[in-house]
């Protein structure tokens, strides 16, 4: 399965194309409306999200609702283009220039952008590097998620911290976890942290500031043997660490205990194997996550990814203004204050393509029931060593 994604934040719309999604996947607006619905939650978004009323118009690839095996092509309208619609303009607008955004802010792609494409507006790189992008990936992923759960494969997320408010992951934690956090304005699993998280974000909203998290994402149902430990390209925990760390404002991607199995010896840093018949192979702990020399061990993937504050805040950053390269105030865009919520859902995407490519990859066929036939036939194969749970 490949994705592209296409669209600027206030252009009219954003796009995404998915290929390799096979034949009869059952597909519908609605399911993936849903997904874009929970991407808009979590207290601490700004304005932008009482404008949007994301949904999806399904282009190409879909017939009577199901899948054809050709590209998915799927549209989320910007709603706000409305407001931008000369500043964003295909064509040429008299007198544009005056109204370039010259004063990057610290912490965008805005002076980056600026030097590399060689603009002396930032609208031309802010508006692509945007997080409304994450839109499209988001209705890709609700696609990817369809095809996972005709697999037996379920992926879920909840937040673990924002600033400097946090909660202890537990050690296998079952699904219904993470089921809870779809109800919390913070989508976290833990009522009394997320009160004081929600403290948390009001008390930056008033000082003009913004706050940064972390969350965690879950694959529960995934067999065995997903992904390779032959090449660098096709292990599991890359492609996973490469989609996270693609989201804007992940700084920080962990596989399991991750960056905790630093500080351990290896005696406990290593989930031991047990053996019981008609249990088969299993496990007392998942500090692994899941993944083993680039493969899917059989238990739960999960990845914690820690994102930044935003940088677009109501009390601006000192930058320089690349027009007249003196001291300046980094210019100010509606922005939310905190968005670790919203980041958690588009993890769920980001991992549910890379799982449903590698499981494409693995049992893959031209359409689902053939793709369902091979996987049965693995399960069968390894049935007496491994049984799903």
């Amino acid at each position: 399965m490949r994705m592209l994604t296409g669209g600027e934040s206030h252009g009219p719309a954003v796009v995404a194309i998915i290929d390799g999604v096979p034949a009869m996947l059952p597909v519908s607006a609605a399911h993936i409306d849903r997904d874009l619905a929970r991407r808009q939650v979590g207290h601490g978004r700004g304005a932008r999200m009482r404008i949007e009323q994301d949904h999806v118009r399904i282009l190409s690839g879909v017939r009577h609702g199901r899948t054809m095996g050709s590209p998915l092509t799927l549209l989320v309208e910007n709603l706000d283009h409305e407001k931008w619609k000369d500043v964003m303009s295909a064509e040429p607008v008299p007198g544009s220039d005056s109204r370039a955004e010259t004063k990057p802010r610290p912490g965008h792609g805005d002076m980056a952008g600026m030097l590399k494409y060689w603009t002396m507006d930032a609208r031309d790189i802010l508006e692509r590097a945007s997080a409304r992008e994450t839109a499209a990936r988001v209705a890709a992923g609700a696609v990817a998620r369809v095809l996972l759960a005709e697999l037996g494969v379920n992926v879920r997320s909840r937040v673990l911290a924002v600033g400097p408010v946090a909660v202890e992951p537990a050690d296998m934690a079952g699904e219904e976890e993470y089921l809870r956090a779809d109800a919390d304005p913070m989508r976290c699993s833990d009522s009394a942290a997320s009160g004081r998280m929600v403290e948390e974000v009001d008390r930056a909203a008033g000082d003009g500031d913004s706050l940064g998290g972390l969350f965690e994402v879950a694959v529960f149902g995934a067999p065995p043997g997903l992904g390779s430990h032959a090449q660098s390209d096709r292990r599991l925990d890359a492609r996973l660490c490469a989609a996270f760390a693609s989201i804007p404002a992940i700084k920080g991607v962990e596989i399991g205990d991750g960056f905790g199995l630093a500080g351990v010896r290896g005696s406990g840093a290593h989930d031991e194997l047990f053996f019981e018949a008609g249990r088969g192979l299993y496990r007392k702990t998942n500090r692994a996550g899941g993944i083993e020399a680039g493969m899917s061990n059989g238990e739960p993937i999960v990845v914690r990814a820690a994102m930044k504050p935003i940088p677009t805040l109501a009390s601006p950053l000192a930058t320089v203004d690349l027009a007249l390269l003196n001291a300046a105030r980094a210019f100010k865009e509606r922005a939310d204050v905190c968005a670790v919520p919203a980041a958690s859902v588009v993890g769920e995407a980001v991992a549910a393509l890379v799982i449903a490519d590698a499981a494409q990859e693995k049992f893959g066929g031209d359409s689902l029931g053939e793709m369902k036939r091979n996987l049965a036939g693995y399960l069968d194969q390894i049935g007496d060593l491994w049984k799903r749970r």
